[in-house]
């Protein structure tokens, strides 16, 4: 060979790295990739998602790698799992079957009044979708944005992923980042909405809840929001089977997959399909960053009118609730309830309310699940 022609050759081996073709902007999405593994490993914050979110974005914001795009017209690896996984809404419902098998309705169905709850609570997607608007955003994209405050990330990945595929990446982002965070942002809230005197009010034990009626629960459940809501009985519909699955105690094997290891495996490819969508070109610009600070107003709102909506309805009750059972109200089970829980003992260490505030957790997330399908009615 010529000297020449090793010159060429080099050089074509040269532009086919990384090196070659380094783009500064992607160092930023590396340190956004580092935050989510550390708060991941380091702060347990919803390690199961954010670890993997967190390495999605690390590993396609280097240059020319086969992860996230067609090649002789097949999806690369990535892209494979956002296209079969997310495109077609199979991952969010998946995971949906393997909620509905790990969870008991049984604090909602003996305490229905919890249900007007988790309706309160989703005042901050309603406020926040008209904000979204008057910014700018299409009516699709502030449905997608204004579902973040549900603290639901399976619906908001599925409402995004029918309307406004473009924001994938920030939306589940913001919606898992804040889910995670529920314990910093809710307390200063809470106090804030409620006196001494409101956070120390005691609630009289749940009446237990037989099998019969933990059975028939789901069934109803889904035919009334197959006839209300229909559009999103994907979602429902696969809670409320996973949920029989798991009271009527007949298929052991099928519920302990379910819960176990389906779960796990859609999550991880959940985390690192969402984390594949954010490019360095694509995320760091307005909408996205923008996105990120409505959420945080979006979940504060979402916080507020639970807490709101108990204190209106205990104008009108003998037995009063406790208002910081309505922060509970976004569907950020169980960590919402937990935080319920740690706020009640501080105020009164004797004083337990994890099982009442499971009743709005819980109604929550039907409740942000129904206003995701009044966005997929209007819009889609």
């Amino acid at each position: 060979m010529t000297f020449n022609e090793i010159m060429d050759l080099l050089n074509g081996i040269m532009r086919t790295t990384g090196v070659f073709n380094f783009d500064p902007k992607v160092i930023v999405m590396w340190a956004i990739a580092s935050l989510f593994i550390y708060l991941a490993i380091a702060k347990k914050y919803e390690p199961l998602l954010l670890l993997p979110i967190g390495f999605g974005i690390f590993i396609v914001n280097f240059p020319l790698v086969p992860m996230m795009g067609y090649e002789h017209g097949r999806p690369q690896l990535l892209q494979f799992f956002y296209h079969y996984g997310l495109e077609w809404e199979i991952i969010p419902c998946v995971i949906f079957l393997g909620l509905g098998a790990m969870t008991d309705f049984g604090p909602l169905i003996a305490n229905p009044k919890t249900l007007l709850i988790g309706a309160g609570a989703q005042l901050g997607v309603f406020i926040t979708f008209t904000g979204t608007v008057l910014a700018g955003f299409t009516l699709k994209e502030a449905a997608s944005v204004g579902i973040i405050g549900g603290a639901d990330g399976p619906t908001t990945v599925y409402l995004t992923t029918l309307l406004a595929p473009q924001l994938l990446g920030a939306n589940a982002l913001a919606a898992y980042s804040y889910m995670a965070m529920v314990p910093l942002i809710q307390p200063p809230i809470m106090r804030m909405m409620t006196s001494k005197e409101e956070r120390t009010i005691r609630m009289r034990q749940l009446r237990p809840v037989s099998k019969r009626e933990k059975m028939l629960f789901p069934m109803v459940t889904a035919g009334i929001i197959a006839l209300l809501v229909p559009s999103v009985i994907p979602l429902m519909g696969m809670f409320m089977l996973g949920n029989l699955m798991k009271e009527s105690g007949a298929v052991g094997r099928l519920t302990e997959t379910a819960q176990g290891s389906l779960m796990n495996i859609v999550t991880i490819f959940l985390g690192v399909s969402v984390g594949a969508t954010m490019y360095a070109d694509k995320f760091l610009s307005w909408k996205p960053l923008f996105i990120f600070g409505l959420g945080l107003v979006d979940f504060a709102v979402c916080t507020i009118g639970g807490i709101l909506t108990v204190k209106i309805m205990n104008l009108f009750l003998k037995e009063k609730i406790n208002p910081l059972i309505g922060s509970a109200g976004v569907s950020a089970v169980p960590m919402a309830a937990r935080v319920s829980q740690m706020e009640g003992l501080k105020a009164d260490n004797t004083n337990h309310l994890l099982m009442h505030a499971m009743g709005p957790n819980l109604a929550g997330v039907i409740g942000s699940a129904a206003a995701a399908g009044m966005f997929i009615a209007m819009f889609h």
